[in-house]
């Protein structure tokens, strides 16, 4: 097996390495800000691009290159679209099926020499794919991202039955609804606020914890545009054994001061308002 690699060959691959590292992580959806839909039409100009340099290069294997990297866009755009979207197993299948008709049939035209573009043509080609993109992106800035707008009660009652007379068993409590909001018309992801609370003015465990209903995790991961739903903030808190109590509810408020009423308090991580 020869492995006679010339370094130009390795610099080009490396290069195509860290293009496709580059595109995975811009999919990640960790940079940037940007929505789902403009995420998406961005990686699929990616392609558009890449492919357009590639039809116009005839040099020093730049056009492989460029192939590669517009392949890489391509497979990113892909799997992004398929995982933040429920386009379900027909779905995938179709895409995968029409995406393999795509290439074969742009292998063709390749090799055939049936689809060349000139330098000129390409530069045109990637300036208006910018172009077009520009205004998405300001678009997408200028409408705004998910709001999470937390809304609690004054107070809420903790009832439990237990199966034993004694001791201290965890209790729920309704304290509020938290509602999720997309004022931009392009599909945002969603990350529900972090949410602590702990139960003070009692002679009780201090230890309370906050769950969402319904939770992230058993709804979709982004909101369409102009989308919202709600979820309603429920309080894990310890009582005592067939005990029912009224407990005052409030915000951010600080744990270690005290209260004349038993009182859970309620704090949102960053993002809630």
């Amino acid at each position: 097996m020869n492995l006679d690699i010339d370094g130009g060959t390795l610099l080009y691959a490396l290069g195509v390495l860290f293009g496709l590292g580059a595109l995975t992580y811009f999919a990640r959806d960790v940079v940037f800000g940007l929505s789902i839909t403009v995420t998406a039409a961005l990686l699929f100009a990616a392609f558009l691009a890449f492919l357009a340099a590639g039809l116009a290069l005839d040099r020093d294997r730049l056009d492989v290159v460029a192939y590669a990297l517009s392949a890489s866009s391509y497979a990113v755009f892909l799997g992004y679209v398929t995982s933040r979207y429920a386009v379900g197993d027909t779905g995938v299948f179709l895409l995968l099926a029409a995406s393999a008709a795509l290439f074969v049939g742009l292998g063709y035209g390749v090799r055939r020499r049936a689809l060349t573009v000139d330098r000129r043509t390409a530069a045109y080609v990637v300036v208006g794919v910018a172009a077009a993109s520009a205004p998405l992106i300001a678009a997408d800035a200028a409408t705004g991202d998910v709001r999470y707008d937390a809304d609690l009660v004054e107070e809420t009652t903790v009832q439990t039955a237990a199966d034993r007379e004694t001791g201290r068993v965890p209790a729920t409590a309704a304290v509020g609804t938290l509602a999720v909001r997309n004022p931009s018309p392009f599909a945002r992801a969603t990350d529900l606020p972090d949410a602590s609370a702990c139960v003070v003015g009692v002679d009780a465990p201090p230890d309370a914890a906050v769950e969402y209903d319904p939770r992230g995790y058993d709804v979709p991961d982004r909101l369409d545009g102009g989308g919202g739903r709600e979820h309603d903030v429920v309080v894990r808190v310890p009582v005592a054994a067939n005990d029912t109590g009224t407990y005052a509810v409030e915000r951010d408020g600080d744990c270690d001061a005290a209260r004349a009423e038993p009182t859970i308090v309620v704090s949102f991580g960053a993002g809630a308002s």
